[in-house]
């Protein structure tokens, strides 16, 4: 399903700091681009990647900022609001959520079997607007429900659907409000 009109992504896309992006690309190709590093990744239970994964796509690859460094937007393991439940991220804006991450392995293969849990997390922090899922190959994401989202794969990820990933996710692309202006 899909959450973007291609016209309004095109444009935006013909906007992006080329150089930057395929400084992004390199780093990203630097984790998937080994047959046997994915292989690995596909032996892992969630919590022996899930820090990792952050790290390398959320930190090295969108520009985020992890806990428990300075000024992090970026953190693991976030307490709902209103119970004791945690999603296994959160995109952080002035302290409040505004993005939930909820992982699996690769033996999740259909996120569609995650979406639920991954909703509840959302819909327990106020100022949350954004929805990522992932089994480490597949990554899902999501603005306000569940109807509609961009999917991408990422253990085999071209440059020109690296380029919307990029777009949708990274960090200058959700703290200044594109990525909420390419959904309106």
């Amino acid at each position: 399903m899909s959450l973007f009109q291609k016209s309004v992504v095109n444009k935006y896309l013909k906007n992006l700091n080329q150089q930057t992006v395929e400084e992004a690309y390199k780093q990203f190709q630097q984790f998937y681009d080994d047959a046997e590093r994915i292989e690995n990744i596909r032996l892992l239970k969630e919590e022996n990647y899930q820090e990792g994964f952050l790290r390398e796509i959320f930190v090295d690859v969108l520009g985020y900022t992890i806990n428990p460094n300075k000024n992090f937007n970026l953190t693991t393991e976030y307490k709902n609001e209103t119970d004791s439940k945690k999603a296994d991220g959160a995109i952080l804006l002035d302290g409040k959520a505004i993005g939930v991450i909820e992982l699996k392995s690769t033996s999740t293969p259909d996120l569609d079997s995650i979406r639920n849990q991954a909703f509840n997390y959302k819909n327990n922090q106020t100022n949350c607007k954004y929805l990522i899922t992932s089994n480490f190959e597949k990554l899902r994401f999501y603005i306000d429900n569940a109807t509609d989202w961009e999917e991408f794969n990422l253990f085999h990820l071209d440059y020109n659907n690296f380029c919307k990933l990029y777009l949708f996710l990274s960090k200058e692309s959700i703290f200044n409000g594109i990525t909420a202006k390419l959904k309106d």
